[in-house]
This record gives C-alpha cells, sequence and structure tokens, in this order.
C-alpha cells in the first residue's frame, strides 16, 4: 500500500489491512487470552518462520527487541523520568479491540505493520544514483541568477523601507546611520544603498516586531502567522531578523523553495506554547556554584565555561558575543534566550572593565587543566564580539597557551599536560550577515594564526552553520573566501530539521560548500523537547539520507587520506585562499559530486554525541523509544561508567514525520524506505577532526573532575 494513503486510515480500515495482509497475527491475538500469551505465541511464530533474506532477518530480531522490552520500565534521559514500554500489550488491544485509549493516533500501529511486513521479506529498493542526483539538483542554492534576481527585488523593497525607518524613528538616531537636515530622497537612497554593505547596518536595523516583519515580507504572512508571532510576543520571546537575511526569503509565492529558511525565522505554535518552560536539553550546560555539572567537570562560576568532553570547552564571553545576528528558531540555547542570558541589548553586552580580568580567570582553568587542548570561543555568536574586543580573547587564549606549553618544560614525561591544538570560532554569521567578515577581522584570524602556529597549535576554524543552499549567497561565498585567505579552515554543522532533511537537500548544501572551500562536519538531529516539535526529523532519516544519498560522497581511505593532507598542509596565506580550487579539482579527480566528510549525530543530555541506537519500544503515539550507546570512538568524562542503559523517546512518531513532509510538498513514497531504519552507528570520524599526536607522552589523569573515578 502506498505511504500516502496508509497515513490516513482510521482505526477500522488498519484493522482491515491487517486481517488482510497479516491474518496469523490477527488469528494468534484474538485466540490468546492474556497478553502474556499473545507473547509466547509470538516467539514461537518468529522461531518458526521462515527467514526468506537479510531483510526478514532483521525484522525478526527487531521483534524479539520489541518483545524483551515490553512491560520494562526504562528511564528517560533527557526528561529524567521512567517510563514503561508496552508496545506488545498496546498491539495486542488493538488486534483484539480492546484499546483502553480510543483518542490515540494510529501511528504505532502503522510502523507495526510495516515491521511485520518486513518479516515477509518485502524490501523497498535503494535509488539509483540518477534519482539522488535529480533530487539533488531541484535545491536551488543563492548563487543562482534566478535567486539572486528574486533578491535584488526584495533588497530594492527593502531600501525604501529603511529610509522610512531612519526618518521616523522616535528614539535617538544612530550617531553613524542618519540622514543630515536637507538630504534629497536620493541622496538618502544612495546612502542607505551604501550602508547596506555594513553589517552594523543591519544590526542596527534589525527587525524585532511582527508587524515590521510583514512589512518587510511585502505583508505576505498570514493571519495565523501574525496572530502566532504577537502571542509570542506578549510571552516575551525576543525576536531578532536583519533586512540582509530577510532578503534571502521567497514571498511571491512561486519560485524557490525557502522553507529551510521559513523555519529558523517563523516561529511554531509549540514553540510559543512552551516558552517560558523550556529546560536545558544538554544537562552540562546546567552549573552551580561548587558542584560538577551533569557531565561531571567542576567549572568556574557563571555561564562562560561549558564542558561535556575531557579535550575540549566551549567558552561564551561577557561581550556581543552573547547576542546572535539573528534568533534561529530551533536554537539550542533557547532557554538561555528566556532567562536573558543570551539577547540582543547590544549596549548592555558591551565589555565592561572586569571582563578583561575575568577572562585572565577563565583561561587559567584552561591552563591548568591536565586534556584540554581545544576551545570553542561561540555563544551566542563568536563573531558578534567587537574586532577589539574578539583581539583581545585571541590574544588571552595565545598567552594562556604559551603558559602551558612552558609549564609543560618542568613536568616529566608521562606527567605532562595536553598543550592547546585546536582554537575554534563558533559563528553562524557567514549566512546570517555575511558582512561581518571584513578585512580587519581577517587580519586578525591571520595574525593569531601565525602567532598561534609557531608556538604549536595546529588546527584553527571557524565552525559555521549553513542550514541551506540558499543561505550561500555572492555575500556568503566572499566571507568564505576571506575567511580562507588567513588561513583558516571553515567547518559547516547543519540542524537536520524536517525542511532540511527532504530529499537531496543535504547533499545539495554540502555540494554547494565545498566547492567553495568548506567542509562539513556535523548533522545534528534536533534536539529538544515539546517546543521543537514541528522542526525534528526522526534520527531513522537521518540513517536513511546516510545510507541512501550520503554514500555517495563517501571516500575510501586513501582519498580520505589525500583530502585530508590537502587541508592539514602548511601553506602560507596566499596559497591557501586557493583551498576551494583544490578541493574542486580533488572532487573532479575522484568523481565525487560531494564530500562525505560529516557525521551524523545526535547530542545527548550530558554525555556527548552518538547515533548508535536500537529501537527498544514505541508509545501510544508511535514515537520512538531508542537505546543509545555513547561514541565508542572518542573520549567522555568518567562519569559515563556510572551511568546506566541510555533511552531517549524521539519528538515525533515516522508517520507525523512522513504526513508533514507531505504538506511541505513532498511524496511520502519517496521515504518509504525509513521504516527499516530501527538501529544506527556512529560514523567514524573524517581525520581532521581528530586531535593530532602530542611529541610527548601526557598524563593520565584528569582535572577539574567533580566524581569518583
Amino acid at each position: 500500500m502506498k505511504q500516502k494513503k496508509m497515513l490516513v486510515l482510521t482505526f477500522s480500515q488498519l484493522k482491515q489491512i491487517y486481517n488482510q495482509e497479516m491474518p496469523e497475527l490477527v488469528k494468534m491475538a484474538v485466540k490468546s487470552p492474556t497478553v502474556e500469551d499473545f507473547k509466547a505465541g509470538l516467539l514461537m511464530y518468529l522461531d518458526a518462520c521462515e527467514v526468506v533474506n537479510e531483510t526478514a532477518k532483521e525484522a525478526r530480531e527487531q521483534i524479539r527487541l520489541l518483545l524483551h522490552y515490553d512491560g520494562q520500565d526504562v528511564h528517560e534521559l533527557s526528561t529524567g523520568q521512567d517510563m514503561s514500554v508496552q508496545t506488545i500489550r498496546l498491539l495486542y488491544q488493538f488486534l483484539t479491540e480492546r484499546l483502553e485509549n480510543i483518542e490515540m493516533p494510529t501511528d504505532l500501529f502503522i510502523e507495526l505493520f510495516q515491521l511485520f511486513k518486513r518479516l515477509q521479506g518485502e524490501t523497498v529498493p535503494l535509488p539509483s544514483p540518477q534519482r539522488i542526483k535529480s533530487r539533488n539538483d531541484r535545491w536551488a542554492t543563492g548563487l543562482d541568477e534566478e535567486v539572486r534576481e528574486e533578491r535584488d527585488e526584495n533588497k530594492e523593497r527593502m531600501l525604501h523601507l529603511l529610509i522610512q525607518k531612519i526618518e521616523n524613528r522616535k528614539s535617538k538616531p544612530s550617531v553613524r546611520f542618519h540622514f543630515e537636515e536637507g538630504m534629497s530622497y536620493e541622496e538618502k537612497y544612495e546612502l542607505v544603498s551604501k550602508w547596506w554593505n555594513d553589517f552594523r547596518f543591519h544590526l542596527s536595523m534589525a527587525v524585532k516586531s511582527p508587524a515590521e516583519l510583514n512589512r518587510f515580507l511585502g505583508n505576505s504572512l498570514s493571519s495565523e502567522t501574525m496572530y502566532l508571532l504577537n502571542r509570542a510576543r506578549k510571552k516575551g520571546m525576543p525576536f531578532f531578523a536583519t533586512p540582509y537575511y530577510l532578503s534571502l526569503l521567497n514571498i511571491t509565492g512561486y519560485g524557490y523553495n525557502d522553507d529551510a529558511i521559513r523555519s529558523y525565522i517563523l516561529y511554531s505554535p509549540r514553540l510559543v506554547e512552551t516558552y517560558g518552560n523550556i529546560r536545558a536539553w544538554e544537562k552540562e550546560d546546567i552549573v552551580e556554584e561548587g558542584k560538577p555539572n551533569a557531565a561531571g567537570w567542576l567549572l568556574p562560576d557563571g555561564h562562560n565555561i561549558h564542558r561535556r568532553y575531557p579535550e575540549v570547552a566551549i567558552l561564551i564571553p561577557d561581550t556581543m558575543g552573547r547576542a546572535c545576528g539573528g534568533l534561529c528558531a530551533s536554537c539550542q540555547r533557547m532557554y538561555d534566550f528566556q532567562s536573558e542570558r543570551l539577547n540582543f541589548e547590544f549596549e548592555t553586552l558591551r565589555p565592561k572593565e572586569a571582563w578583561d580580568s575575568k577572562l585572565r580567570r577563565l583561561m587559567t582553568y584552561f591552563e591548568k587543566d591536565t586534556q584540554l587542548r581545544d576551545i570553542l570561543i561561540t555563544g551566542g555568536d563568536a563573531l558578534m564580539s567587537q574586532n577589539k574586543t574578539l583581539r583581545n580573547i585571541l590574544e588571552a587564549v595565545y598567552r594562556m597557551a604559551v603558559r602551558k606549553q612552558r609549564a609543560n618544560l618542568e613536568r616529566p614525561e608521562g606527567e605532562k599536560y595536553a598543550e592547546l591544538q585546536r582554537v575554534r570560532l563558533g559563528s553562524r554569521l557567514l549566512a546570517y550577515l555575511p558582512m561581518r567578515i571584513n578585512d580587519e577581522l581577517v587580519d586578525i584570524l591571520r595574525e593569531f594564526k601565525e602567532k598561534a602556529s609557531a608556538i604549536g597549535v595546529k588546527q584553527f576554524i571557524i565552525q559555521t552553520h549553513f542550514q541551506t543552499p540558499l543561505e550561500v549567497t555572492p555575500e556568503a561565498k566572499e566571507a568564505i573566501r576571506k575567511i580562507l585567505s588567513a588561513g583558516w579552515i571553515i567547518t559547516n554543522q547543519l540542524v537536520y530539521t524536517v525542511a532540511a532533511s527532504r530529499r537531496g537537500h543535504t547533499t545539495r548544501l554540502r555540494q554547494v560548500l565545498n566547492s567553495l572551500g568548506v567542509v562539513c562536519y556535523y548533522t545534528f538531529s534536533v534536539k529538544g523537547f515539546n517546543e521543537n516539535y514541528a522542526v525534528f526529523a526522526p534520527n531513522s532519516r537521518s540513517m536513511q539520507e546516510q545510507q541512501e544519498e550520503k554514500i555517495y560522497g563517501q571516500m575510501n581511505p586513501e582519498q580520505a587520506e589525500e583530502l585530508y593532507k590537502l587541508l592539514e598542509t602548511k601553506v602560507d596565506a596566499e596559497e591557501k585562499e586557493d583551498v576551494a580550487r583544490q578541493i574542486r579539482r580533488f572532487m573532479r579527480k575522484h568523481h565525487l559530486p560531494f564530500l562525505a566528510t560529516d557525521r551524523s549525530v545526535l547530542n545527548l543530555p550530558a554525555i556527548g554525541k552518538s547515533m548508535t541506537f536500537q529501537l527498544v519500544g514505541l508509545t501510544e503515539e508511535g514515537k520512538r523509544i531508542l537505546r543509545f550507546e555513547h561514541d565508542s570512538t572518542r573520549h567522555h568524562s568518567p562519569i559515563i561508567d556510572q551511568m546506566g542503559q541510555i533511552y531517549i523517546v524521539e519528538n515525533k512518531s515516522l508517520a507525523a514525520y512522513l504526513r508533514q513532509l507531505g504538506k511541505m510538498g513532498e511524496d511520502p513514497e519517496d521515504y518509504a524506505s525509513i521504516w527499516s531504519y530501527t538501529k544506527g552507528e556512529t560514523e567514524p570520524r573524517f581525520s581532521l577532526y581528530e586531535y593530532p599526536d602530542f611529541p610527548f607522552r601526557i598524563t593520565d589523569k584528569m582535572s577539574n573532575l567533580g566524581i569518583n573515578t
């Protein structure tokens, strides 16, 4: 049966399909006096049934696992609550027409139908390379001529709106962006056209209200959307979108599909409903003075350092880096905006006198730690900090690295501390506001790299976040070129939202980024609770994309080593600018449409990233209950040895996800194999993302650890 038809079946219709397709299963349930009898009969049936192929074998083992977990209580890690797994019990009630909750959706039984069909050996053929290419090619990029023409029209409309905004401002006029008395409209237009290329202009002119948003989008928003946004505003949800980023949207109703951008700007009903009660998914981000965080690490007072792994810690400065160039609707730190630790009040975020001394104290934490070798400066957004502030932060990092290196000279072999190897700046401004990458910033990056390289720092990375190929504009292309010219590497992290998960969308993003010299790092499953329901794509879709689409960009070990050397080769800044051309040549040489250097992962609360999971149950709503394992390819906090099994309940059912894709214009039949991805395995890391070896032996001891090991 076609996916689209099955997704809308009623209970009675679905039961009829079970009777037609699986009469033995229905008969077994009806003849069983109790659920335990049914489970026993099902086990005997599985033992006796003929296994016709690998698909049937995997289905049989999956059903056995569901039987094993049925009736057990598991501890759901994200909520911290115990829950009872009742998958087979609910199936028994459905087949015997004894369901207690008649309001429950059909999603659970649709998934179980798909599972038992696979027991018969039914498989969905994998898409051909030609099919993959056609799905890839349907997605436009911000470099396409037709897209650029549409955005030029958006810009033209917005220039006139910006003139009006400046003229009508009631607050104190900006020292930098104001009109002199007596200026003609033509002169104002020329001035605003010039200011458009200044990132500070976009920040000062950012849209902060639903009414203004609608005006900048040509009054194209529906009344339902406006009602929702106004509700969000009344609840105190911040709203911030620059004219540049808004100009990327398509308001015509035809042409390129901008859903992946819209889902970042426009809030969903559940996000608005839950705002005010959002909790930290990454529990290690909750810091109490004098107590270890959820990953076991003792951290300095405040909210400046976040840590999960032994080797790396995040630094969030008390600067404008606590703001962003826009608020992503699926932001992992939405709870921090909720508490106003992150905000868009730029004046209040400017560094205070006390920040310099606090920064020195924070650097001491890195300096005195035995294992830290990687610092990720983020926020907010690292590049929201002013150039002077960023220079000071990088200088503090440099001095810390020098002190740590000198102290190691006095330590014997086997007792030395890890020295700084990697410096990363986390920023979405390459997509949100690429004009921020100005010449002064590039000089700061270049100078720091030259100085830090001389003391042994190996890797310098701008860790950015392009969500869609539509964000890769001529302005973004120039920003990428400038950063590469400073000798830094750019890696991309994609959040795998529903819009981004559509067939071919992610391969197209990899393709366009690779062609400009950007290598992909992570493809993240959306994390969070009910607030992210609208944008969550199930982990099985990540596995499907990995096995059916990303596979065409996979490299053999020799090719991966060649690419690694290409990216790591010590070349001067002028040659480094050519990295994009070298990557394009590499892909042509090996006939690769893109480079599959990213890993698909979910951030497990408090204990790191993984995509190693197994389906162990389904809720009444049909949401999958997954048992996760740690990523065995990297070091973790010793706290993982004290934890039991890790269980996560997904945000929505596969059936609900497929219905959502259908409403977006996708054919659910194109995703028919998604049901079979009931387990996953974390991909190996590309060599570039591994830490280089030290020329000495460091201590095994861990400092700043607040647990008994």
